[in-house]
């Protein structure tokens, strides 16, 4: 996965970049093994990125053996109670997180609980701690916040059940139907939802293009013999707001990579809709969402529009010859959930 350039950068320090070459690369050969030795600590390169990938199998392993359930610690979700916390206690917040859960299956209607609280820090809790307060949101895509900052001491997360939580992305091809999953990113989720919020996204847009081509077949699988790219199948680009300033995504959930896969690359705010199943990549990306399949022919049409080839980093890329404007809306009416397992890695 290649990184769009920075086109601001100065040309001038290309011969000092040459000239330092041989430190740069003992640089790196030192970031490789800081990884290696604490792999949660988040770096700035693509590079790191994909070396954290190799110590990402607990996080694949996380989604695999149950489903995600992670929060946002710091954050006080506010909304009706449907279990006090003061009388529902647990030992962690998976397992506040798995209690909602299990009044959201989908079996028997709407969801009873969409939002979870949990008081986790025994010294900053006090009394209150193992707390799990369920409650309901009125709008789960404008969730009610009760507090966030380093002086709250609650962990809060959200859930959205069949037919909800999903977004459009709006482009001039049509809208790509979006399904969220908090559960696996909830920071990247409480991002989207943010730029929901905005109702604009100037400068938000597709700007590189790949097609399956004769390497992946219609359905994202790999043909057997072929090369893994390019093209790489995929189309990207950015979700940064002109005039407003990104806050870097930590790392989250990152399984495999499947046809129709929503995800950052690196830390944001660059991101990509994968055309395929992507196994080779392993557990690189965070994945934030899953394009609803019947959406998939639109990013097909996308990566088909006229590009021109450029190279990032080493890698050959293709680059749309005109950008595709993109932004976010929401869904007046529900759709059909999706198998999460199949198209976005994650229950």
């Amino acid at each position: 996965m290649g990184r769009k350039p920075n086109d601001s950068e100065p040309s001038r320090w290309a011969s000092l970049i040459i000239l330092l070459l041989g430190l740069v690369s003992c640089s790196l050969v030192y970031m490789f093994m800081s990884v290696v030795l604490r792999p949660n600590n988040n770096s700035e390169s693509e590079f790191v990125a994909m070396v954290q990938a190799d110590g990402n199998d607990v996080l694949e392993g996380e989604e695999q053996s149950g489903g995600c359930c992670r929060g946002i610690e710091n954050l006080e979700l506010w909304g009706a109670a449907v279990k006090w916390g003061s009388d529902f206690k647990f030992n962690s917040s998976k397992e506040c997180c798995k209690a909602c859960k299990a009044m959201c299956t989908g079996n028997d209607g709407p969801c009873l609980c969409d939002t979870w609280v949990f008081c986790g820090n025994r010294e900053a809790c006090g009394p209150k701690f193992g707390e799990c307060w369920l409650k309901k949101q009125k709008d789960t895509l404008v969730p009610d916040r009760q507090g966030a900052g380093n002086t709250v001491s609650w962990t809060s997360g959200l859930i959205f059940g069949k037919g909800e939580g999903i977004v459009g992305l709006e482009t001039e091809y049509g809208t790509l139907h979006i399904k969220l999953l908090p559960d696996c990113a909830p920071h990247s989720v409480a991002y989207i939802l943010e730029l929901l919020g905005l109702r604009h996204c100037a400068g938000c847009q597709f700007y590189r293009a790949e097609s399956r081509g004769e390497i992946w077949d219609s359905e994202g699988n790999h043909i057997k013999g072929a090369s893994f790219g390019p093209p790489f199948a995929l189309i990207q680009g950015t979700l940064e707001p002109q005039g407003t300033t990104f806050k870097k995504i930590p790392t989250e959930v990152c399984p495999t990579i499947r046809r129709g896969s929503v995800a950052w690359v690196g830390p944001g705010p660059e991101f990509f809709i994968s055309l395929a199943n992507h196994e080779e990549w392993k557990s690189a990306y965070t994945v934030f969402g899953s394009v609803l399949p019947e959406d998939m022919g639109i990013a097909e049409k996308i990566a088909q529009l006229p590009t021109k080839s450029d190279v990032w980093n080493n890698i050959n890329v293709s680059v749309l010859e005109k950008p595709v404007p993109l932004w976010f809306r929401r869904m007046k009416t529900s759709h059909g959930d999706l198998n999460a397992n199949n198209n976005a890695g994650s229950d």
